[in-house]
């Protein structure tokens, strides 16, 4: 052993192994395919921007556009709104486990970057012990030994195994980023639209109110007329039923107002108890008779959403972005099933003092070392190798196809709202020139009845037409309310692809 020393010191032996070590490193080559995004199905345009026009709900934007703002809400200048997604974004259960999800994703990153280096450790031990005595019973030998070294071991990523598995993490990593973004975008969607399903219900609320009024002014219109001889049991019967039926219905819309109240509180990390949210300010506009709310005015006068072309698409949206990383991830682990068909080089140093006093240990004479290469290639393993890079060639085109899928969903998905918005706008035209109709009919019945004209038959089936007019009416501006918010996410909700890049 002294004999070596002089060959190599301790410090030389590392020396040669980063040496040996950067060699690898700049010789090596990784194995694998190198990523190429495939294509995916793309259109020059939407199909159901023809015909549309500024106003119902969106806008063509310009090549250099930004497009929307990432706090996409603040278009429909709704305060309350506004606070709610303020605590949504930091209080959301989901948004929380998205983001923890993702801190895992970088920490598996960091741990796949660790194996691109050597491994150092360092260790000290001392034994003290006796050794058998005489056969004559003497006393026994005291033996103890001290030792301290430090060594090192390195696998060169000579075939860019390690490499691949690091780009493989890097990729799920920055997928991971993008699905943290697809949450937070679908559940401010989901609080949106719940939000604005809440004030909808608050109008039919107000709605249902006057409505019932005028229903037992009815009734007691028909129980003096009973009252007088005019009319028989039959027309009390038949205003009682409409009366008690509105009330009913009255009551529904109101357990459907609490349960949305409840979602809401949910979503933006609150037990329902301790949430409420009040009604927003209802009229009778004069002229129309319909209920007016800040919810009516703005879905008279939707904001423009720039939609831009389909190939933006592509760069605008989480989902998207989080399915073509999860691709480059896949086909990076390729790489890192065909490195395992190659040998694997392992190289090792160590060095130390090792004595039997501990003063002057750390000393010349009683050091050593060693360095060595080992190279290993398994020579048969049932195919447990070719099992593996075919399971990674699969796993690749499964997720190239899930890829593709995402993206024909998108595309839907914009479509979709795009022709809600369009025909909605229309329906709802229509549909409130019919509850006009129907406030006609039932004015114009009411008058027929006093005078006698009519039974209450007609008056209960045109006060019956009214109300379920209005409901129809509720809900398309319900809809279209959803549609536009659906229409805002489906594009992306601003977002842009360069962010994860930035995570």
């Amino acid at each position: 052993m002294s004999n070596a020393s002089k060959i190599m010191h301790p410090n030389t032996a590392l020396k040669a192994l980063c040496a040996i070590s950067l060699f690898s490193l700049m010789t090596g080559c990784m194995v694998g395919p190198d990523y190429k995004k495939p294509d995916s199905a793309t259109a020059p345009s939407y199909k159901e921007l023809d015909g549309m026009q500024s106003g119902d709900g969106w806008k063509l934007a310009q090549p250099n556009e930004a497009g929307l703002n990432t706090k996409w809400w603040l278009i429909y200048k709704d305060p309350v709104l506004n606070q709610l997604m303020e605590k949504v974004n930091v209080d959301n259960q989901n948004i929380i486990a998205a983001d923890a999800q993702y801190r895992q994703a970088t920490a598996l990153l960091t741990q796949a970057r660790a194996a691109l280096f050597p491994t150092l450790t360092a260790n000290g031990s001392g034994n003290r012990g006796t050794l058998n005595g005489n056969s004559n019973g003497g006393f026994s030998t005291i033996d103890q030994t001290f030792n301290a070294n430090i060594g090192a071991s390195w696998v060169p990523d000579i075939w860019g195994q390690v490499r691949r598995n690091v780009e493989a993490s890097g990729d799920n990593a920055q997928a991971s980023a993008a699905q943290l973004d697809a949450v937070r975008l679908s559940t401010q969607a989901t609080l949106a639209q719940t939000y604005f399903q809440l004030r909808i219900a608050d109008m039919q609320i107000k709605m249902y109110e006057d409505t019932i009024k005028a229903y037992e002014r009815s009734l007691q219109i028909s129980t003096n007329q009973y009252n007088a001889g005019i009319v028989t049991q039959l027309d009390v019967a038949q205003a009682s039923t409409l009366l008690e039926s509105t009330i009913a219905l009255a009551i529904d819309v109101q357990l459907a107002r609490a349960q949305l109240e409840h979602a809401i509180a949910v979503l933006v990390g609150q037990t329902p108890s301790t949430f409420s949210l009040q009604a927003q300010e209802r009229t009778i506009d004069p002229v129309t008779g319909l209920v007016v709310s800040p919810v009516s005015r703005l879905v008279a006068e939707l904001p423009d959403v720039p939609v831009g072309v389909p190939s933006t698409l592509l760069e605008r949206r989480p989902d998207i972005a989080a399915a073509e990383r999860q691709m480059a991830a896949a086909n990076a682990k390729i790489g890192v099933a065909t490195a395992a068909f190659f040998p694997t080089l392992t190289i090792s140093a160590s060095g130390g003092y090792q004595g039997v006093d501990l003063p002057g240990l750390l000393s010349m004479p009683l050091r050593y070392w060693s360095i060595g290469p080992a190279l290993a290639q398994p020579l048969f393993d049932g195919g447990l190798r070719i099992g593996a890079y075919q399971q990674a060639g699969a796993a690749y085109d499964q997720n190239v196809a899930q890829y593709r899928q995402t993206v024909l969903a998108a595309f839907q998905n914009v479509e979709d709202n795009l022709v809600a918005l369009r025909l909605l706008q229309k329906e709802s035209k229509s549909q409130a020139s019919a509850v006009k109709h129907a406030q006609d009919a039932v004015r114009i019945s009411m008058n027929q009845y006093k005078e006698g004209v009519i039974t209450y038959l007609d008056v209960a089936t045109s006060q019956a037409s009214e109300l379920a007019n209005e409901r129809t009416l509720m809900s398309l501006l319900n809809r279209q309310i959803a549609a536009h918010v659906g229409l805002i996410t489906a594009l992306g909700g601003g977002w842009d692809v360069k962010q994860i890049a930035d995570k």
